[in-house]
């Protein structure tokens, strides 16, 4: 994370006049504090980083980063600034304010989602239809439902108004979902699990308005009841037969949101070790979900659509994720007095930057750029697996392992690099393919499923290292 204090503060911070608290693994928090007094000055604006010294600048998240050149937070599923409004309820209406809209962001992006499930359907569908619902769309769909422009009836949209520019496909596709019986049985458990869900967010946001401590967690707790019950009907195996791997994305984004906002309950509560404890899970979790949707990708048209918003995941919801488990490891160790004092402080609002900083962002995400830059460098599989790398980097250890042999078992001694760190993942899938396509007709080639993890080359040793299987 990157973050942007006011000038004056920025100018102290640099004379060492103010410091910025750090957790215990020495990341940074957006805070700025007198060393002296230990009193909190600023609470800063939180961008995406423009530049990273990790291995992830080998990758698609570091060329992203160069490519977009920093900018505010804009996840897709993931609520911002969920730490310092919590302790803002009971003192300030602002901090109400942000929670109410946090809720309400989350009820939305669900909402999306799933209407964009319903626009892709069950089993596959064409490019065009993919295109149609991809995560630019995704991103302007969802500024238009904010901005209340786009009405949500039991949980879905009605987005043939705002794709018919799509084309006759999409819209023919738009009325075949709604008239398809297995489309509707899944639907139909939609629609009921949502209901729940709006009803479980409206009891949370009434329950901030109660003065009353102990009725008020009382109303809390039987809002994340209900957001269970929810999570049980959305996280049903059911729901992912059929569906496409951009489908079965879009479902587990819905997941992930029910699962946020029960997270969000909890810090309400002021429950943190609860809180960090399930977002260290849900980051696992939303790994593991990405790694299986990707690897189920077997069509250009389903990875284009995926790698876009994949990388997005990656870049936005789970650094947001990260830092919101940084902070509230962090608020444990603040004694109630310090929770308090940093609870007076409203985050900085855009209108208190400079013009040169990122005041505003544009819906147009750059990660569609990002996309067809190395699509003009690379083939499908090989593009495939640098999204499965940027998911999971231990992968990439058994493609290095197997050019490095390859190249010096067949005379390319240059391409066995000594210093991986420096290889991007785009070279070293490249690599793995080119040596690939030269292996001896006679030898024995890899299923599809050892392409996965290429263990045949292993020792023995590195195998149980990587442990692949989990």
């Amino acid at each position: 994370m990157d973050y942007v204090f006011t000038p004056a503060t920025q100018d102290r911070l640099n004379t060492g006049n103010l410091v910025q608290p750090a957790t215990k693994t020495g990341k940074l928090l957006p805070a700025a504090r007198d060393p002296v007094t230990g009193e909190f000055v600023e609470i800063a604006k939180i961008f995406y980083q423009s530049t990273t010294a990790t291995k992830s600048d080998r990758g698609v998240l570091g060329l992203l980063a160069q490519l977009a050149g920093g900018g505010p937070i804009q996840p897709l599923v993931a609520p911002v600034y969920v730490t310092v409004a919590p302790l803002q309820v009971a003192q300030t209406h602002q901090g109400f304010q942000k929670i109410y809209r946090m809720l309400n962001c989350l009820k939305i992006n669900l909402a999306v989602m799933q209407a964009t499930t319903a626009v892709i359907g069950i089993g596959a569908v064409s490019s065009t239809v993919l295109s149609a619902v991809n995560l630019d769309q995704v991103l302007k769909i969802r500024e238009e439902a904010k901005h209340q422009k786009l009405k949500i009836k039991d949980g879905f949209i009605d987005l043939r108004h705002i794709l018919k520019d799509q084309g006759v496909d999409v819209i023919q596709q738009i009325f075949k979902v709604a008239h398809d019986s297995s489309f509707e049985r899944h639907r139909q458990k939609l629609v009921n699990g949502y209901d729940i869900f709006s009803k479980a967010i409206k009891r949370c946001q009434s329950a901030l308005t109660m003065p009353d401590l102990k009725l008020r967690n009382s109303e809390i707790n039987s809002g994340r009841d209900m957001l269970f019950k929810a999570l049980k009907i959305y996280d049903n195996p059911g729901l992912f037969e059929g569906l496409s791997c951009a489908g079965q994305l879009r479902q587990m984004e819905c997941v992930w949101a029910i699962d946020l906002a029960i997270d969000v309950t909890f810090q309400l509560q002021r429950a943190y070790a609860t809180v960090s404890s399930r977002l260290l899970e849900l980051q696992s979790k939303i790994r593991q979900d990405l790694l299986t949707v990707v690897k189920g990708c077997q069509a250009q048209s389903e990875l284009d659509f995926l790698f876009p918003e994949v990388t997005r995941i990656l870049g936005h919801d789970l650094s947001v994720i990260e830092f919101w488990q940084n902070e509230v490891d962090w608020m444990q160790t603040l004694s109630p007095k310090e929770q308090h004092q940093l609870a007076s402080l409203d985050k900085l609002s855009g209108d208190n930057l400079k013009t040169s900083i990122h005041t505003t962002f544009a819906v147009l995400a750059a990660e569609p750029s990002l996309y067809e830059n190395l699509k003009q460098k690379s083939h499908f599989l090989s593009l495939r697996y640098q999204l499965a790398f940027a998911v999971k980097p231990e992968l990439r250890r058994g493609y290095e392992f197997y050019v490095g042999q390859r190249a010096i078992a067949t005379g390319y001694q240059a391409l066995a690099a000594s210093n991986w760190q420096e290889i991007s993942d785009l070279t070293v899938t490249n690599l793995y393919y080119f040596f690939q396509t030269r292996e001896d007709s006679t030898e024995n080639y890899p299923t599809e499923d050892e392409l996965e993890t290429p263990a045949w080359h292993f020792p023995k040793s590195l195998e149980n290292e990587l442990n692949y299987c989990n």
